[in-house]
């Protein structure tokens, strides 16, 4: 990693909702901001496995590494990545309360795994 601050986010390149994703936080992301490296998962299981991801969990939620190499993710993965982005503080401070929390667990869930099964990927 090249900056003390910096995270990468493990996305799914082969999901274009996930690519649209992708684009949309670096279109809200300073321009001189290189803290958020993005890295496509796809074809990478080996390299996931070192880094302590499982491969077909990283299909299904979001995975982030933060600077010490602390792996988080699901919900508090996309947190810390809403954190990082002004516009976007609010709905990661939302998504913490639990009630909302919950509810957005299983939202997510359903939503990823219904894509994933009509792509023929799970």
């Amino acid at each position: 990693m090249s900056d003390e601050r910096s995270i990468t986010v493990f996305y799914d390149g082969s999901c274009d909702g996930c690519v649209q994703d992708r684009m949309y936080y670096e279109s809200l992301q300073a321009a001189d901001d290189a803290t958020v490296i993005w890295f496509d998962i796809t074809g990478q299981e080996r390299q996931l496995r070192e880094w302590g991801i499982d491969p077909h969990k990283a299909l299904l939620e979001l995975h982030i590494r933060d600077s010490q190499g602390e792996i988080h993710s699901e919900l508090d993965a996309y947190r810390l990545l809403m954190r990082r982005v002004p516009r976007l503080k609010w709905l990661g401070w939302l998504l913490g309360l639990p009630l909302i929390r919950a509810v957005s667990r299983y939202l997510y869930h359903w939503w990823v795994e219904r894509r994933l099964r009509k792509e023929g990927r799970l």
